[in-house]
Parts: C-alpha cells; sequence; structure tokens
C-alpha cells in the first residue's frame, strides 16, 4: 500500500504577552477590527456588525486573530459579557495595541499577545491550528489544521 504522509507546516514565531495563559484553538482571523457595542452578541459570542468579513461568525472557543478594537469604551464591557456567558474567543491576537483592547483582553482572561515578529495576517489564516503560550510570548501555527 503506498500512501504519502504529508507533515503539517509548523511556524512559530514571537510576541509581546498581554494577557498570560495558554489556550490552542481554530483561528478565526479577519483583517478588520471589530465593535464591541453593537458591533457583537455577547450572548452567542458572534460579530453582528452588519458589513463585517465576520457578520453571523461565532468567535466562542477560537482563537480570534484581529487588528483591535473600535468603537467606544464600552468594548471590553461586551467582551467581558462574552467572558461571564461562556462565549468569548479562547485567546486573543490582535495587531494594534491600544487602551481600549488592553482592558479588554484583561476583561476577558483570555491569554493575549500583540506584536508578533511577521504580518500576523500573512502568518495566520481562518482554520489553522494555533497555540497561544503568552507567557513565553509565543504563537504556535499548524497550518491547515491539525
Amino acid at each position: 500500500m503506498n500512501q504519502t504522509a504529508t507533515t503539517p507546516k509548523v511556524i512559530t514565531v514571537h510576541g509581546r504577552k498581554v494577557v498570560g495563559g495558554r489556550a490552542e484553538g481554530e483561528a478565526l482571523v479577519t483583517r478588520q477590527t471589530i465593535s464591541g457595542w453593537g458591533g457583537i452578541n455577547e450572548r452567542e459570542g458572534s460579530v453582528i456588525e452588519l458589513h463585517h468579513e465576520l457578520n453571523g461568525i461565532s468567535f466562542a472557543g477560537k482563537i480570534l486573530v484581529f487588528p483591535g478594537a473600535k468603537g467606544s469604551s464600552g468594548w471590553s464591557a461586551y467582551f467581558h459579557m462574552c467572558r461571564l456567558n461562556g462565549t468569548a474567543p479562547a485567546a486573543m491576537i490582535f495587531t494594534r495595541m491600544t487602551t481600549k483592547i488592553a482592558l479588554g483582553a484583561v476583561v476577558t482572561r483570555v491569554p493575549a499577545i500583540t506584536d508578533l515578529d511577521g504580518d500576523v495576517f500573512a502568518l495566520i489564516e481562518t482554520g489553522d491550528y494555533v497555540s497561544v503560550d503568552a507567557d513565553a510570548g509565543t504563537v504556535t501555527i499548524t497550518k491547515g489544521g491539525r
């Protein structure tokens, strides 16, 4: 029997810890910022912003990869509600550090990392399997899933 096993491509990059911890799971990637107040459904953990590319898609339990927050300072409250409702992402990887996203990451209480050494949007695609070790400042990406 001739079977060819393909080895998945694994990439490890480094970044800066925002909130410590470890998580792994499927990546959900968007190049658009996410609005908290009026942009997410905290009961379902999904994006409801009308013209957002992730409209109707749940980030609950996923590794959310996005530029950062937009909108009011109420952003963090909506992600905090996601945590209370059990619909928060498993981890956050973002590219634009602001006080809004920092507070949101802290109250969501999930591992969060920023400032990766590389273009995060070129490295990670939706569906990749991602392991975040924010304490060590590492993100390990398995292309195409597990």
